[in-house]
Parts: structure tokens; C-alpha cells; sequence
């Protein structure tokens, strides 16, 4: 079987998959304390993570853009790159992959390590729809918790932003948030909680697809988690320039 050939089935896959999970949770049984529990993990657990990269993928922004808008007089412009750049591109990818290299490997390693344990096979024969119990939580949990992860890392990110421009420039702090307010419209904002929501539907299914489709014992267990997280993670940087495209159109951006 060719590379293209196995990319749709496993495309169909995990769609069919997702598609499961959504009418299981809206059908029922649903398992409310397993999504909460979700929720702590992915959300409260990832919360150190997503600030340390926020903070300083701002702070790098405005280290580096600042002595090029002062070289053209333009360095009140600053929180404004900084603000967009944040909102628009770099907080919903970057709090995307990181939440795919620790909650979509984790995920991954979990259901993979109960299907090689078989637990997998003893719920389907308790007459459990594995589905339901274990992929639908996740999902909703990723689907919630992502997009509020994405607006933290952004506000963390523009604080990053005017602290270095601020103590490194002297760069008035009014000013630094004027601009930042400014440049930011409601569109931004809103295709800044698309894209995550999108991105967050894409993790989940890749990762739970991995885990339930494991085989080859622990070993496989190891491998299942390596795929899970880079397929998630190409996917995502792929998917951002699509998204991109399409939120100019709807949201009547620029595109010229």
C-alpha cells in the first residue's frame, strides 16, 4: 500500500472515528466525570508549559522587530506587530504542537498501552463502546481546553511583548498596549479561536486513532506514540496555511 493510498484510509479512519464520538456524546452514555478529569489534565496541566512559551515567544518578538520598526522611525508600532503576529499565527500554533508533544503523546501512549493489554478488547466484550468512554472525553476535553489555552498564551505573549520592550528599549508601556489594542480587530480574534479549535479536533482524532490502532507489544506502544505526534504536528503546521487562506476569505481580510 502506497503513501497516498494509506493517508486517505487513514483519513477516512479517523474521521469516521470522530464522527463516532460526537454522536456517542450527544446520544450517550456520557461520561462527565472522564471529560472533567480530561479537562484537568490537558487544561490545568499544560498551564506551565503554554505560560513559559507564551512569555517569551513575545518577548522574542518584540526583541527582534523593535530595532527594525526604530531603524524607520515606526518602534510605537511595536506592540501592534506583536499583538497580531500573537493573535493571528504564532499563539495558536505554538500552544497547538505544544500541547501535541505532551497531551497528544500521552494520549497516544494510554490508549496504545490498552490495546496491547487488551483492555480495549474486555470493554467491547462488557459491552462498552470504547468510542464513547475513552475518545469522545478526550475530544471534548482538547476541544474546550485548547482554544482557552491559545487566548492565555496570546495575553501572556503580548506581556512578554511589552515587558522586553519596555525594560530593554524604554519603550513607553501606554504606548506599547495602545498599539497592541489598536492593530487587533475582531476578526483577528476570532479566527485566533478557529484555528485552535480546529487544531484541537486534529490532535485529539490523530492521537487516539494511533492509540487504538497499536499493535507489536510495547514496542509498538513507543512507535504508535512517535507517529501520533508527529503526524499531529505536520498536520497542524499544514492545516494553519489552509485555515489562514480561508478565515481571509470569510472574514473579509486582505488577501492582495
Amino acid at each position: 500500500m502506497n503513501f497516498v493510498t494509506r493517508a486517505i484510509l487513514e483519513l477516512q479512519e479517523t474521521t469516521l472515528m470522530a464522527a463516532r464520538a460526537a454522536r456517542g456524546f450527544i446520544q450517550g452514555p456520557r461520561y462527565i466525570s472522564e471529560t472533567i478529569t480530561q479537562m484537568d489534565i490537558i487544561g490545568v496541566g499544560s498551564l506551565t508549559i503554554i505560560l513559559l512559551t507564551g512569555f517569551f515567544t513575545g518577548g522574542v518578538l518584540a526583541v527582534q522587530s523593535y530595532p527594525t520598526l526604530a531603524y524607520w522611525g515606526q518602534q510605537s508600532k511595536t506592540g501592534q506587530l506583536v499583538a497580531v503576529s500573537l493573535v493571528r499565527e504564532l499563539g495558536p500554533v505554538l500552544t497547538a504542537l505544544m500541547v501535541t508533544g505532551r497531551v497528544g503523546s500521552a494520549i497516544a501512549a494510554e490508549l496504545g498501552s490498552m490495546t496491547v493489554s487488551q483492555q480495549i478488547d474486555a470493554m467491547r466484550a462488557l459491552g462498552t463502546d470504547p468510542i464513547r468512554k475513552l475518545v469522545a472525553p478526550r475530544l471534548l476535553a482538547l476541544l474546550v481546553a485548547l482554544p482557552l489555552l491559545t487566548v492565555l498564551a496570546d495575553c501572556v505573549g503580548i506581556a512578554g511583548g511589552a515587558f522586553a520592550a519596555t525594560s530593554l528599549y524604554g519603550l513607553s508601556v501606554n504606548e506599547f498596549f495602545t498599539s497592541a489594542r489598536d492593530g487587533i480587530s475582531s476578526d483577528d480574534i476570532i479566527g485566533g479561536v478557529i484555528k485552535p479549535t480546529a487544531f484541537a479536533l486534529i490532535i485529539g482524532t490523530i492521537a487516539c486513532y494511533k492509540g487504538l490502532t497499536t499493535d507489536g507489544g510495547t514496542v509498538g506502544v513507543g512507535r504508535a506514540t512517535t507517529r501520533a505526534v508527529v503526524t499531529a504536528s505536520i498536520v497542524v503546521i499544514i492545516s494553519d496555511f489552509f485555515l489562514a487562506r480561508a478565515l481571509q476569505y470569510l472574514l473579509g481580510m486582505p488577501v492582495n
